[in-house]
């Protein structure tokens, strides 16, 4: 895991990337490559590639990146891990390409040479890879499959520039910075920024799957080499068939993991998914597995401690836990502004940055989390009632004529206003959108993060914003719905007869897993300098699970059943049969605390409301009716918190310590056999 960096001056007349530069954007990742560095530039200056080094595999000097083939031709700065890369390593020596190390990015080097840019097809793992074909004049760009790894670019004046991090591209002089307001309209409802958007305008993100080329004339291509869509089974598979093979993919992908020269361990929550890696990795190696949770103080309802401790005592782990209260959330803050660039409307990055940075002061560098498991086996109750209503509305009505729909959408709200939720059973946030989503002939899924809809934001977004993105009540205006359907459209033209999990399922991969779940894993760890390995997102083991018809997955409404089924007998029923809590943070109750206080004052004393963006006295109505135990806002407010705190930083420069929060004390107990460890 490292952090990469580049300029291509293709269309300059007198291009001039200096070392000094390279390694100046490069340095603004130390965290993500603490062990070594390294700069190449070529000799006409028209391109430069930098790259910060976590040593995880070959420790020796021999890993350093950039690095070159054997005649000099072919440049490579790479982030990520390549599971496969021994089985490559001895067929391309077989072929006559000789190595001068041990690591994966050689071994990515010599594949381009046979195969040019089908190399990726033959990669597992993860990676952000940036490759400089020197006898072509080519630069290539490339982001794994899944989205597990980030890559940022921006255009402009006849100059590529690239890294694993925007602060990183914004380090260069020639970058101005402001808001891409289209990219904040969805951040407002997806709590981050749909591919290729950000929100720096001007900075766009590979999506995931996808490779960018960009030639020495200044045509640049950005093609999808993969994408997660189901592809028939040469034979239908029986249930018992199904469920072996998702255990022996989900075995294979664990061990895969297991790849590197330094400890590793697994973040442990007591659920189904972590447990079923410290299992796996319990029969894989002789020595206790390393175990790491985190827990709140004073907030018993949001703590998996106990679930967690006692599955470590199962299995013999080496256990490491630490508690965090209020004030170590807003400790945090700051740092966490930093690292993310782009606000991830997400307070779970506040308990992953606390026990990210525990695991690595214990001399971790590796960690393997339980990350796509609810998207891929419908784990989720929300995924298990929008099928509900999907079988008992959308599908038997949504073809119905427009005046129609949108008739028995307003008979529908009426009945659910007045009293009638069995009959659309979600929060009664989202309810009314998802009748005006039915009236209007939009999907009922948008994705399993959502926060304002299309009729809050009319109400949130200010008249100059809504006029200059064209927002209105007319159809066909701008809506993020356009985000959900350009990915739906490409499922259905490969896939027409998908059904509805598959769908759901794939638009999460698309979207929320890449662009929001896995992007705070990569800051939040990063940011700790620890590699996090994901073997639930193992593209094998996608690529089957998408297969999956949804009367398998889900049937007589139990979730992760098959997952479950995989694992019975081989980890305690207790855990496969424990109500799932999910990975939470008291923020509703903070937010009634301390923490309202400046959110609120943040908010409102804030630069960007000069931009005159939103309507800030509908952002004060929601705190009053959050503050009054009305509603609960919680979620709302924190993505405008944490937007706020992005443009301070940011935009405006601003420092965010204005609150002056206190050095908290970690609070840590220790159960009997385990070891404990918080600094």
């Amino acid at each position: 895991m490292c952090g990469i960096c580049g300029i291509y001056e293709y269309g300059l007349a007198e291009p001039e990337v200096t070392g000094s530069l390279i390694a100046a954007m490069r340095d603004e990742m130390i965290h993500r490559g603490p062990d070594d560095a390294g700069v190449y530039i070529t000799e006409d200056r028209r391109l430069g590639l930098g790259h910060r080094r976590l040593s995880i595999v070959d420790l020796s000097e021999a890993g350093r990146n950039p690095m070159t083939n054997e005649d000099g031709q072919i440049w490579i700065t790479f982030n990520g891990e390549i599971y496969n890369h021994q089985v490559l390593r001895d067929r391309l020596m077989g072929l006559g390409h000789r190595y001068r190390s041990r690591t994966d990015t050689e071994t990515i080097l010599h594949l381009y040479e046979e195969r040019g840019l089908d190399f990726v097809h033959e990669l597992e793992g993860f990676f952000a890879i940036a490759l400089w074909d020197n006898r072509e004049r080519k630069l290539i760009l490339v982001r794994d499959r899944i989205g597990i790894k980030p890559l940022y670019y921006t255009v402009s004046g006849g100059r590529l520039i690239f890294a694993s991090e925007i602060k990183a591209i914004l380090s260069h002089p020639g970058i101005t910075r402001d808001i891409n307001e289209q990219a904040l309209y969805h951040y407002l409802t997806f709590l981050t920024t749909p591919a290729p958007l950000t929100l720096f305008a001007g900075i766009s993100k590979l999506p995931a799957g996808c490779m960018l080329t960009c030639t020495a004339d200044g045509e640049i291509k950005v093609t999808r080499y993969w994408d997660a869509i189901a592809r028939p089974p040469d034979k239908a598979l029986t249930e018992q068939e199904t469920v072996g093979e998702i255990y022996r993919l989900l075995e294979e992908a664990v061990r895969k993991r297991m790849m590197s020269d330094v400890p590793f361990g697994v973040f442990l929550s007591g659920g189904i998914d972590s447990t079923s890696i410290v299992a796996l990795l319990s029969q894989m190696i002789s020595e206790p597995v390393r175990t790491f949770t985190v827990g709140f103080k004073d907030s018993p309802d949001y703590n998996e401690l106990e679930e967690a401790r006692w599955v470590a005592e199962q299995y013999g782990t080496d256990h490491h836990e630490v508690i965090i209260d209020q004030n170590d959330l807003l400790d945090s803050l700051p740092e966490l502004i930093f690292h993310q660039d782009e606000p991830i409307a997400d307070p779970v990055c506040v308990p992953l940055h606390y026990v990210s940075r525990l695991t690595r002061e214990t001399g971790t560098k590796v960690i393997q989390v339980g990350e796509g498991s609810d998207e891929l086996f419908c784990g989720y109750r929300d995924y298990a009632a929008y099928l509900d209503i999907y079988r008992r509305l959308w599908n038997p009505l949504g073809k119905l004529p427009d005046p129609i729909r949108r008739g028995i959408s307003g008979v529908a709200l009426a009945a659910y206003n007045t009293g009638g939720r069995r009959l659309l059973p979600v929060g009664k946030k989202l309810a009314p959108d998802l009748l005006r989503r039915f009236a209007e002939g939009e999907e009922i899924f948008w994705s399993g993060a959502f926060v304002f809809d299309e009729t809050s934001k009319r109400s949130l977004i200010g008249p100059e914003m809504r006029q200059r993105l064209d927002i209105g009540t007319t159809a066909h205006r701008f809506s993020s719905y356009s985000v959900i359907r350009q990915d739906l459209d490409r499922l259905l033209a490969a896939h027409p007869d998908a059904d509805q999990l598959e769908k759901m399922t794939y638009q999460e991969l698309k979207l929320r897993l890449p662009e929001l779940l896995l992007l705070r894993v990569d800051k939040v760890t990063m940011a700790s300098s620890l590699e996090a390995r994901v073997p639930f997102l193992d593209h094998k083991l996608v690529e089957f699970a998408m297969a999956i018809p949804q009367e398998m997955k889900y049937a007589g409404g139990e979730t992760k059943r098959l997952l479950k089924l995989a694992l019975k007998g081989r980890i305690p029923d207790r855990v496969l049969q424990r109500k799932k809590k999910g990975f939470g943070v008291p923020v509703r109750e903070w937010m009634l605390e301390r923490l309202g206080t400046i959110i609120e004052d943040s908010i409102m004393e804030s630069p960007l409301r000069s931009r005159g963006l939103f309507d800030y006295s509908y952002i004060k109505h929601l705190i009053e009716e959050h503050r009054r135990h009305n509603i609960n806002y919680s979620f709302w407010i924190w993505s405008l918190f944490n937007l706020t705190l992005w443009y301070d930083r940011w935009i405006e420069g601003r420092p965010l310590s204005r609150w002056a929060p206190g050095q908290a004390q970690h609070k840590l107990s220790q159960p009997a056999g385990l070891s404990v460890s918080v600094k």
